[in-house]
């Protein structure tokens, strides 16, 4: 993946292009690329066709592009989907996979496009791809965790509603010990071919078989779980490991816990959305912890030590040095968030905010009126001002 080109590059578009330029930029270099439009450098042909593909599908997703801005064609390192990840088992961070010509299949009337271009050539191909294997379609939730949780990680469970494969026809839809027969109409294309003679010549025209609706197949029994659908909608729980430091809005992405697939397809993926609750005394900026300390009067005059209290709910000994002003800040290092896929830490900075004591006793005006017959009453004057 490391020597991959930049997808806008491979589609010749800037990073500001619209889905329209997006798709015309596409289309133009998919008919320029494609294998029956160059027979003497098919090798070639099909190598440059096959990333113009993969360029498209992550760009002409909104989630995907803007994942692929953020992170690259790598995704996030160290958190890529699959078994081997730093969080065991599934999950990670996005990243990217190349689904070569299989992406066709989601991209509409560009089948029927090429096949007037090459003569129906690769518009039989496409409709046999849009009658084979299909990755089921991925899932988007959101989930809510706490300003803590965001800092320390944590792993959650959550129920994700989703058609999964039935377990007593697997997934064929027909009843056990009878499979789907060829559809009889299209022959198993899943569309109806009709020639029109017109003032310009014959013009084909390709529409979806209603007898199978597309599928090429024909269910005789249906099984009676699923009712030939070849899925049943069930609401499994699902683990999901928050990587410590993950900020507001970034996803976290489970492979193939998303729909089940179409004719053996793989199952989509699951895109998990982090929403961090606002917190009543910390602030996230960047890696940095930000929040409001009070200290007495006192304190800030003579210089004190005083105990901070981190977001882990550790504390911390600070020693403020005499004559602080309120409004002044000092930093903790290494003790804000923690970068993901990087080994640095961001900083605790906190701003001092100087109580005036509402109530004071007898004893306490009377020591505060000794001090300020020794003390100038007013202010320093460093510009003319109410006092100059």
């Amino acid at each position: 993946m490391a020597g991959k080109r930049d997808y806008y590059e491979v589609l010749g578009v800037n990073k500001n292009a619209t889905d329209d330029e997006l798709k015309k930029a596409y289309r133009k270099l998919a008919k320029k690329y494609h294998p029956d439009a160059n027979p003497d450098n098919k090798a070639e042909a099909e190598k440059k066709f096959k990333e113009v593909n993969e360029a498209y599908e992550t760009l002409s997703d909104s989630q995907k592009r803007r994942m692929y801005d953020q992170f690259g064609p790598d995704g996030p390192q160290g958190f890529g989907g699959g078994t081997g990840g730093p969080f065991g088992g599934q999950g990670g961070y996005y990243s990217y996979t190349s689904s070569g010509f299989d992406g066709f299949g989601d991209f509409g009337d560009l089948g029927d496009i090429f096949s007037s271009f090459f003569g129906g050539g690769f518009g039989e191909r496409s409709s046999r791809k849009r009658n084979g294997p299909r990755k089921g379609t991925d899932l988007n939730v959101n989930l809510d965790i706490t300003f803590e949780q965001s800092f320390s990680g944590i792993e959650k469970e959550i129920i994700v509603t989703r058609d999964e494969k039935c377990e007593h026809c697997h997934g064929t839809g027909a009843k056990p010990g009878s499979s789907p027969i060829k559809c009889p109409t299209c022959n198993g294309t899943g569309q109806i071919k009709q020639v029109q003679n017109t003032i310009l010549g014959q013009m084909q025209t390709t529409r979806t078989c209603s007898a199978c609706h597309g599928s090429g197949e024909i269910i005789k029994e249906p099984c009676e779980y699923c009712h030939g659908k070849g899925k049943v909608r069930k609401q499994p729980k699902i683990k999901v490991k928050i990587p410590a430091g993950i900020d507001n809005g970034q996803t976290v992405v489970l492979r193939e816990e998303g729909e089940s697939g179409e004719k053996g397809g793989p199952k989509g993926d699951l895109y998990i959305t982090v929403r961090i609750k606002k917190h009543s005394i910390y602030t996230r900026k960047g890696n940095n912890v930000l929040c409001e300390i009070p200290i007495t009067i006192t304190q800030a005059t003579l210089g004190s030590e005083i105990e901070i209290p981190m977001v882990d709910g550790t504390k911390e000994k600070y020693k403020i040095p005499d004559g602080t002003q309120t409004g002044t800040k000092f930093t903790i290092r290494n003790k804000g968030f923690k970068a993901i896929n990087s080994s640095s830490t961001g900083d605790f900075i906190f701003t001092v905010v100087v109580q005036t004591p509402k109530k004071l006793t007898k004893e306490q005006r009377e020591l505060l009126t000794q001090l300020a017959k020794t003390m100038n009453e007013q202010p320093p004057i460093k510009k003319r001002g109410i006092f100059g």
